[in-house]
């Protein structure tokens, strides 16, 4: 009290008070410094730290909870389960991340910025079938002068040990190969449009220089010598215009049968027809239509058929999807029994057909590449 005093007699009014606010202030900062630097403290902020550096997109802190209230429409207690479940959990779009490849498109440095982005969609148990594609058509590689990158995307399969065992795999896969890509979300057929819509969303932050895409299944036979070689085609287009090829599929309508498969109730789709699309075997897009359906997603609820719901998103953003010959997402179809499907000769100049075992899409790959094949007719031309 007799400094504060001194200080009014000698200094004034106004400094004694500047000078007891500094004093003050310099006082929480200690006292700030103290708190924070505490040895629990200081491990809990360093942790958090460690974790958003090492996997800056997982998320362990989202939940979604089931939307009991779609159990009062009408006729819902008599869609299959899977509609029923579909439908309880449409609403969510979060879930956390397992496994990341970051550097996936930055790696080795600027060569290594992909021309084409290989996204093949692979559930947790497909070991086999990621095996033989890394040795053949989704090989990594400098192609005709333009890097590829592949990335498998999956969920999660089962319960108790097996989903245990099954995510052990994925994670000494992903240690090894940097490819996988994985979501804490149950890999079914009705959870691929989510699977698709979680990817563009990973591009964004993670790969936004690739300039083209290809979206495909793990058992199909992809040439992507061809694929390189027609987006190289493409001299005014370097991904930054609108691209969406593949096998179009126009005025399909709902199927409104139960028992199917495709089964879409009106409470999702009232259309008679659905939008154009490309079948989902494989499709080719650019990095501008990437990010224009990304946008669109956003105010489009999902629907269980992926290639479906990718034409919705085109349509709403006033794009077209557009038929390329080469593209067989049916199957190629021979003219003749007695021609042998899987001559090599039938697939050297396409860029896709459905639907392969692992062994026949590595014989297959082996065989388009013999420098002694001698085919008198080309099957499909680009």
């Amino acid at each position: 009290m007799e400094s504060i005093s001194w200080l009014y007699r000698n200094c004034g009014r106004k400094r004694a008070l500047e000078f007891m606010a500094l004093l003050i202030m310099i006082s929480l900062c200690l006292l700030l410094i103290l708190y924070f630097t505490t040895p629990e403290k200081y491990e809990k902020i360093t942790s958090q730290k460690m974790v958003s550096e090492a996997q800056p997109l997982v998320m362990t802190t989202i939940t979604c909870e089931q939307n009991v209230s779609v159990a009062n429409i009408k006729e819902f207690s008599t869609f299959p389960t899977r509609m029923q479940d579909f439908l309880y959990y449409r609403h969510c779009r979060y879930f956390p991340m397992l496994l990341n490849v970051p550097n996936k498109c930055t790696i080795p440095k600027k060569s290594g910025e992909p021309f084409l982005l290989l996204t093949i969609k692979s559930s947790p148990e497909n070991y086999e079938r990621r095996a033989v594609l890394r040795k053949t058509w989704a090989a990594e590689r400098l192609q005709s002068g333009m890097w590829i990158r592949t990335v498998f995307l999956t969920g999660t399969t089962g319960t108790g040990f097996k989903k245990q065992r099954l995510n052990k795999l994925l994670k000494l896969e992903n240690t090894r190969y940097q490819d996988i890509l994985q979501w804490d979300f149950d890999d079914s057929f009705y959870n691929l449009t989510l699977k698709q819509v979680l990817f563009l969303d990973w591009m964004q932050n993670w790969c936004p220089t690739a300039d083209f895409l290809f979206n495909g299944d793990d058992d199909i036979f992809a040439n992507t010598d061809n694929m390189v070689d027609f987006l190289k085609e493409q001299s005014d287009n370097d991904g930054s215009k609108h691209l969406y090829i593949g096998q179009l599929v126009l005025t399909s309508p709902p199927v409104r049968d139960k028992k199917s498969k495709y089964f879409i109730p009106e409470l999702i789709e009232k259309a008679k027809v659905y939008a154009p699309y490309c079948s989902g075997g494989g499709y080719l897009y650019s990095r501008f239509t990437a990010r224009t359906i990304l946008q669109m997603s956003q105010s489009i609820t999902l629907m269980p058929i992926d290639d479906v719901y990718m034409g919705m998103c085109l349509q709403r953003a006033g794009l077209q999807p557009t038929d390329h010959q080469g593209v067989w997402a049916d199957g190629l179809i021979i003219p003749s029994d007695k021609l042998d499907i899987y001559d090599p000769c039938h697939y050297r100049e396409i860029i896709l057909s459905h639907k392969f075992l692992p062994h026949q899409i590595f014989l297959l790959w082996d065989e388009i590449h013999r420098k002694d094949l001698n085919c008198s007719k080309k099957e499909v031309n680009l």
